[in-house]
């Protein structure tokens, strides 16, 4: 037994010396797959500290790595240290952590997404930024936006007989030209905040036509019969992508407005028989 528990304490010993010495590797790659192994390990202890500290590391992947880590935990210091990450340099980093913020109903977090929807914070560097990064390096937050409103079914309020929109946003999101903004919008789709509406409503009018669908989409499942006037004009956008996802939410916001009349009289014939 005490041979045992000498082993097992070794072992332990070794799996931490191991995984110290990869984070503090000059190879990034050998850093990043530490950070990434420790979302298997317990969120308390050394090595979760020096986990926080790697968000001060020189190369973006493994803060970005970080992060997805500490999305992992649900604790305040993970969440400081989320907070932290919103201030950093690199748009993909803050961007990164803006969106576990707001998985997990953080304030910060939405503040984050609203500014980046309103076109006052980035997603996305230059291609030459001051660091000169290999831009290859660089996560495609698109497609990372993705991934993590499928996970947390971000925007999704299903109803009987009406589609979820996945494929729609699937093809806002993989499409090459999408915007950081338009994930934005994407993600911000399940907040029911009057701020939240007017941001959307606003984004109609972006430039851009990636943003311009995305807030069609966010709109359309609001399942709101009352924005249907405010999706008419889109229904002339100059983009197809933007008109098409316009027609196809009218006709949903028409059919959910249809049921509630139906409702309606049923309800009322229900209450006289009563009476």
């Amino acid at each position: 037994m005490a041979l045992a528990a000498h082993g097992a304490a070794t072992t332990d010993g070794q799996c931490t010396a191991q995984l110290h010495h990869a984070m503090e590797a000059k190879n990034p790659d050998t850093r990043k797959q530490a950070v990434v192994a420790l979302s298997l390990a317990s969120s308390e202890g050394a090595l979760f500290d020096q986990l926080e500290q790697m968000l001060q590391d020189r190369d973006v992947e493994v803060r970005q790595a970080v992060v997805a880590s500490l999305a992992e935990v649900k604790s305040k210091s993970a969440t400081a240290a989320l907070h932290k990450a919103l201030e950093d340099e690199v748009p993909e980093v803050s961007f990164a952590a803006a969106k576990v913020l707001w998985a997990r109903h953080d304030p910060a977090g939405k503040a984050a997404l609203l500014a980046v929807l309103a076109g006052e914070s980035k997603t996305s560097s230059n291609f030459f930024s001051k660091q000169k990064r290999d831009a290859l390096r660089m996560m495609h937050t698109p497609r990372t936006a993705f991934l993590f409103a499928l996970r947390q079914g971000v925007g999704f309020a299903p109803v009987p007989g009406l589609g979820e929109g996945i494929a729609s946003m699937q093809g806002i999101l993989t499409d090459s030209g999408v915007s950081g903004r338009a994930s934005a919008a994407l993600l911000l789709g399940s907040d029911r905040a009057p701020g939240t509406l007017e941001a959307l409503e606003d984004a109609l009018k972006d430039s851009d036509a990636s943003v311009r669908a995305a807030a069609v989409h966010s709109l359309t499942l609001r399942n709101d019969p009352a924005l249907k006037p405010v999706l008419e004009p889109m229904l002339e956008d100059a983009k197809e992508s933007v008109r098409l996802r316009a027609a196809a939410g009218y006709l949903r916001l028409s059919a959910i407005q249809a049921k509630a009349r139906k409702k309606a009289p049923a309800a009322h014939a229900g209450e006289t028989k009563k009476q």
